[in-house]
């Protein structure tokens, strides 16, 4: 029993003299920590203050007839089929026409027409012998009073038979449009066609009392909708009103969005996110690896092994990257997994 004591104790003090040996030599037992890395590079970050409202168009109407007459409706030049749902019509087109004889004869548009010619036909003549001295001034005048009653006579009959087309007010689409039967006697403030321009939307938004000094006219904003998941709409805060709600605390204003494409319809619910800032060719790094410790921020970088701890001053943040303005250079092998259990100079193992 002696014997395996005394094996013990010289075996435990060959134990101690090798690690101590090491420990002289600067050995070290640590394990590499696996980490995985990217390198530090340069690209533009912006923030933004979201909001979210419905996108209107433009502009719209709801034609009505302004008098009583046979529906006519009117083929699209485009399509040569009869105007329908969803087709564009261009700013003066005919969609519809009214028929009311008795309404153009009422009107007597021929008999103006030619009581405008004989009027400027009488001036002329009363011109040519008042230079002569054959009529007075005043028979003059009342010849020019002749016409200037034709002209206004004769376009008054142009414009209430121009009610009976029912034209196109803008470029638009049509969005509404009642089925009447062909022939059939409408009255008058019938509802016809509705149009609406969509390539330019408005939004109305309310912005919290917060963002009063940082949202301005003229910034940009993309506009998303759950129907375009991996596309945006850009459009440009246009109005801001000065005034703040005393009862939501919230300011208005009204976003013009550039629809050109077509891509939103009128009435849909969407997403606007109004740039505020905007900061180009920086070092931009994912928010979530960035460790905090009362006012201190840091990360950790891969050098020659080991992790190296990182202080940062950061800027500006959107939902997942954060700008760093100082604390990190490019190019540098920043480890965004296995960091969480790291220290100032642990051993690290990169892997791919």
């Amino acid at each position: 029993m002696k014997i395996n004591k005394v094996i013990l104790l010289i075996a435990a003090a060959s134990f101690a003299l090798i690690s101590c040996d090491k420990e002289k030599k600067g050995g070290s037992t640590e394990l590499a920590s696996p980490v995985s890395v990217i390198e530090v590079s340069k690209k533009s970050i912006s923030k933004y203050n979201s909001t979210s409202g419905t996108a209107l168009s433009d502009s719209e109407v709801e034609l009505k007839s302004e008098m009583a007459g046979k529906y006519k409706l009117q083929r699209n030049p485009r399509t040569g089929a009869p105007y329908k749902l969803g087709d564009k019509v261009m700013a003066g087109e005919i969609i519809v026409k009214l028929e009311n004889k008795e309404y153009e004869n009422d009107i007597a548009i021929d008999s103006k027409k030619l009581s405008l010619e004989i009027a400027e036909q009488e001036e002329a003549k009363n011109r040519a012998i008042y230079e002569k001295g054959g009529v007075t001034l005043r028979e003059l005048k009342n010849a020019e009073v002749a016409i200037t009653n034709a002209k206004y006579s004769y376009e008054n009959a142009k414009l209430n038979l121009e009610k009976m087309n029912i034209k196109a007010p803008f470029t638009g689409v049509i969005v509404s449009l009642p089925h009447h039967t062909p022939s059939v006697q409408l009255a008058s403030g019938t509802s016809i066609v509705s149009i609406m321009s969509y390539s330019k939307m408005v939004m109305e938004i309310n912005l919290p009392e917060s963002a009063i000094n940082e949202v301005k006219t003229g910034q940009d904003v993309f506009i998303t909708h759950y129907t375009l998941p991996n596309d945006t709409v850009k459009a440009v805060v246009s109005e801001l009103s000065p005034a703040i709600s005393s009862e939501t605390r919230t300011f208005k204003g009204k976003i013009l969005i550039d629809n050109e494409k077509m891509k939103l319809r009128p009435g849909m619910f969407v997403k606007a996110d109004i740039v505020v800032k905007k900061s180009e060719n920086a070092i931009v790094i994912p928010k979530e690896i960035v460790m905090s410790n009362r006012n201190r921020k840091y990360v950790y970088v891969a050098e020659k092994g080991f992790a190296k701890v990182r202080d940062l001053k950061t800027g500006i943040e959107d939902n997942d990257n954060i700008e760093v303005l100082h604390g990190l250079k490019v190019e540098e092998q920043l480890i965004v997994r296995g960091y969480e259990t790291l220290r100032d100079n642990s051993k690290v193992k990169i892997q791919k």
